[in-house]
């Protein structure tokens, strides 16, 4: 094997799970070298919510590994499947998009993926443009490429089944799309989570049927959100969005569990494997703090998404309000003419919380300090003057009783 080859697989080998298969992406690596041509890489994003987070990053980083050696990375978003919803993972079906939230979606991800691929050496598509061409007959050929038992055979489809749970005819239909999407862009390589295996494997079995080489398949694994237990995830609230404020990001960074950090620090950083190997056992040993060394982690994730200076001042306000116990140095501020309030109300109307029972539900958590002392009821009474709320771990407002 060719030392550049090796060199490669080191590279796109960290951090993966599976890889589909070794010997194959290793003739694919080999010939891109000897033909000076380079591979497709292909990864497929349905806009089925506005905003990523960090768990999407594990496989967007991937994708700039493959850019970095020289490969042709396509992001492909999903804006015609995005109408069906993955199946994957679900135990019922999935709501239906309209279009028009589905493009709104879109547009969003085009501009959060370019914070960490190179927009020289992505290929941005959509994989309406093909579909929205094909007649019924052509959807008729492709689905009679597959078999219903196959399908099936996926764990959530057949826990469903087996269940007497509703699968939609539409549902069974998606993995040959996303499938479809591979023959589309005669991939080399296509990316994924663990949870995607299933449909990437079809795409291999759907190239042959259409007389292409089968891609490779390398799978990216999930990352743990802040609980430290739980897929990363917006609806469970335990995760950090790309978009987040730099202190927002450090914060919450800073909050992980000590035993998640290293694969954090595998996954979102470059640090090279042996020095964070070095950083875990000197930790262990307790030559290092673990709280030093997770405000590196926060540090250099912070500086990916901002800037190095953004994270510093991040850092320094972190240290100031957690460390110190200050306040911070800037604190959103509110006027109330009333002394009499009902927190849930207010908090809500000044856009603080998408709802009343956010509130209630910090309240009851004793989540809310009011002057540095819980508030332990929904409605209380200010006198006039300042005073200083702090909102769950991390939040202070300022309200101002005229």
């Amino acid at each position: 094997m060719k030392e550049e080859v090796r060199r490669a697989l080191t590279v796109i080998k960290r951090g993966i799970v599976d890889l589909i298969e070794e010997e194959e992406l290793i003739k694919k690596l080999e010939r891109s070298l000897r033909e000076k041509k380079p591979l497709r890489i292909k990864a497929g994003f349905d806009p089925t919510a506005p905003d990523l987070h960090l768990g999407h990053t594990v496989l967007l980083r991937k994708l700039k590994h493959f850019q970095d050696l020289g490969h042709e990375v396509y992001f492909l978003i999903g804006d015609f499947t995005a109408l069906i919803g993955d199946p994957t993972g679900r135990s019922e079906t999935r709501p239906a998009l309209t279009k028009e939230q589905v493009l709104e979606n879109a547009k969003t991800y085009e501009a959060q993926v370019f914070k960490i691929l190179d927009p020289q050496k992505t290929k941005v598509v959509f994989n309406s443009s093909w579909f929205s061409q094909m007649k019924a007959e052509d959807i008729i050929r492709l689905c009679a490429k597959y078999t219903l038992a196959r399908i099936l055979e996926r764990e959530d489809f057949k826990k469903r089944y087996e269940g007497g749970i509703p699968i939609s005819i539409h549902e069974l239909i998606y993995p040959l799309f996303q499938a479809y999407d591979s023959v589309a862009l005669q991939a080399d390589v296509e990316l994924g989570g663990t949870d995607q295996l299933f449909n990437l494997l079809i795409g291999r079995d759907i190239q042959r049927e259409y007389g292409q080489e089968p891609q490779v398949i390398i799978t990216t694994p999930l990352l743990e959100g802040l609980d430290g237990i739980q897929k990363m995830s917006k609806s469970l609230g335990n995760y950090v969005g790309i978009m987040d404020h730099p202190q927002e990001m450090f914060g919450k960074l800073m909050s992980i569990p000590d035993s998640l950090m290293w694969k954090y620090y595998q996954l979102l950083t470059d640090l090279p494997l042996e020095e964070i190997e070095d950083l875990q056992e000197n930790t262990i040993s307790g030559r290092y703090h673990p709280m030093e060394i997770k405000k590196r982690l926060a540090l250099s994730i912070v500086s990916q998404f901002h800037s190095p200076e953004e994270a510093k001042r991040a850092q320094e306000e972190f240290e100031r309000v957690f460390s110190r116990r200050e306040l911070p140095s800037e604190i959103e501020t509110y006027e109330t003419s009333s002394g009499k309030v009902y927190l849930p109300k207010l908090f809500k109307e000044l856009g603080l919380f998408k709802s009343s029972s956010e509130v209630k539900r910090l309240i009851n958590q004793r989540a809310i300090d009011l002057n540095k002392v819980t508030v332990e009821k929904e409605e209380i009474e200010l006198s006039p003057g300042e005073h200083i709320f702090k909102l769950g771990k991390k939040r202070f407002i300022k309200i101002v009783v005229k």
